[in-house]
């Protein structure tokens, strides 16, 4: 097989030549046709790239097929009709429009003409490009399934296929970007989806304009009521079993042809502190573990600000002991407290991305340098105050706690926030900050669904799954706050 320019003139079909999709795509170096005339009633050839198909069913099916001198005269039919319903091939179209034969091809498909004939032959013999599934990386677990997405659209519709198997359960197909073309899925189970909700997203998703879809952030930043807040509006997931879960729930589900993680909308505050194991765990433990994030999430966003408060405006509230002793380690130190936290929280910061960016021998040996090596350094050299080192340890611990990546990096931006009030006002300031987080979270709607629920509006009859677990025997309903189309879950 091979690309033969001198015969591009010569080839051509009933309104465009095989030049009109050469200049279409820019002469690239993997466009290959082959042309065939070894039998006198089937003339022709095949156009695909190279670069996306599978040469082994091209050369064993295709030119196989027609070189073993299968001829269409003897038969009933037209020859297109007739190599149509005989080369195995499991997709296999007509088409007559030169836009058409381009969107085949950059599709993986393989065009057939038949000299004399009206309509080209279109043949799936895509290859299939993606990685094996494999463990969590995001989203690790003891207990539970280890399964996680690829970027292989279909891969992933398999893997919620295996777990839910319903007759209910509806996949719709988009293609968004008008330069990617991405496959844009939205998964939902019809019996429990609220209606409403499932035109909203599949109104939101149709009326995306952009030239490019590569990841499912486009699609949140794209559909999701509001985006200039600290915390995401939808979630995302990496685990089929996390998704299907949400799915029996009532939730719709946006999978991206390319991306690994798949999108989770309405969603509420409460559920990000909700984790995969949490389900396969004993109720009592789970709900241990359960307000242990709930605890680490405001130590993660307080505990700088509340040092930074307490060693420059309210002294007065710390015991005699405590802080003398602290007054004793900040004596050499040159900087106030609000310039030693952000010193401090800055190059932990530094740290952390360069442990996600280097590759991971080197990362493990950054993050024990910079942890102890450089913390150690900065209070030999009377930079910060082992206080302050304390305090930075813990909230980055607690901030790790976080089941959700995208909600972990969000406790970093109200830290900081809060950090910048405990600097001017101090308490006070702290104080203003989360009475003003609270209101604005009681403001926000996912969907319509509102963020802060079960807690405002209250609805104590779903508090059982959302700030406690308890035995599946007890969860006889579905939560109110998810408006599913059913009460009960038997």
């Amino acid at each position: 097989m091979k690309k033969d320019t001198d015969q591009v003139d010569k080839i051509s079909f009933e309104d465009f030549s095989i030049e009109s999709i050469i200049n279409a795509l820019g002469n690239p170096p993997d466009l290959t046709y082959h042309e065939f005339a070894n039998h006198p009633h089937i003339q022709g050839h095949c156009l695909f790239i190279e670069t996306l198909v599978d040469k082994n069913k091209i050369e064993d099916i295709i030119l196989r097929f027609i070189s073993e001198g299968i001829a269409a005269a003897d038969q009933e039919m037209d020859t297109i009709a007739y190599l149509k319903y005989k080369i195995p091939i499991a997709s296999s179209t007509s088409i007559v429009d030169l836009s058409a034969c381009l969107e085949g091809l950059l599709d993986g498909k393989c065009l057939l003409n038949i000299h004399g004939s009206a309509e080209i032959l279109q043949l799936d013999v895509a290859m299939s490009y993606h990685r094996a599934i494999d463990k969590p990386e995001t989203e690790a677990t003891v207990r539970g399934p280890h399964e996680a997405y690829n970027e292989d659209l279909a891969t992933s519709i398999g893997l919620l296929r295996k777990r839910i198997r319903s007759t209910d359960l509806r996949f719709e197909q988009l293609i968004i970007g008008t330069k990617t073309e991405t496959r844009v899925v939205i998964v939902y189970l019809e019996e429990l989806a609220p209606i409403d909700i499932v035109h909203e997203f599949r109104s939101r998703i149709k009326s995306i304009e952009t030239d490019s879809i590569l990841d499912t952030s486009y699609i949140e930043d794209l559909i999701a009521d509001k985006t200039f807040i600290p915390i995401p509006l939808m979630m995302k997931s990496e685990r089929p079993d996390v998704t299907a879960s949400h799915l029996l729930e009532g939730r719709i589900i946006v999978l991206v042809d390319g991306s690994p993680l798949a999108l989770i909308g309405p969603v509420t505050f409460f559920q990000f502190f909700s984790s995969p194991e949490d389900y396969y765990q004993r109720t009592d433990i789970a709900t241990f573990m359960l307000w242990i994030r709930f605890i680490s999430f405001l130590l993660a966003i307080f505990v700088p600000a509340l040092y930074i408060a307490v060693t420059t405006f309210q002294q007065g509230l710390l015991p005699p002991s405590l802080l003398v002793s602290i007054a004793a380690q900040r004596e050499g130190v040159p900087f106030p407290s609000f310039v030693e936290a952000f010193l401090m929280a800055g190059i932990f910061e530094i740290l952390r991305e360069a442990g996600l960016r280097m590759p991971r021998i080197a990362g493990q040996a950054i993050s024990i340098v910079g942890a102890l090596v450089l913390g150690e350094a900065a209070v030999q050299a009377g930079l910060v105050s082992a206080a302050m080192v304390i305090v930075v340890a813990v909230t980055a611990i607690a901030g790790f706690v976080a089941p959700n990546y995208n909600f972990g990096l969000s406790q970093r931006f109200l830290q900081y926030s809060y950090m910048v009030l405990a600097s001017f006002l101090g308490l006070f300031g702290i104080l203003c900050g989360a009475l003003f987080t609270i209101v604005h979270f009681a403001s926000l709607k996912s969907f319509g669904i509102p963020f802060l629920a079960p807690i405002a509006p209250t609805i104590i009859s779903d508090w059982k799954d959302v700030l406690m677990r308890v035995p599946r025997s007890k969860l006889k309903t579905y939560p109110r706050m998810n408006r599913t189309r059913r009460k009960n879950r038997f």
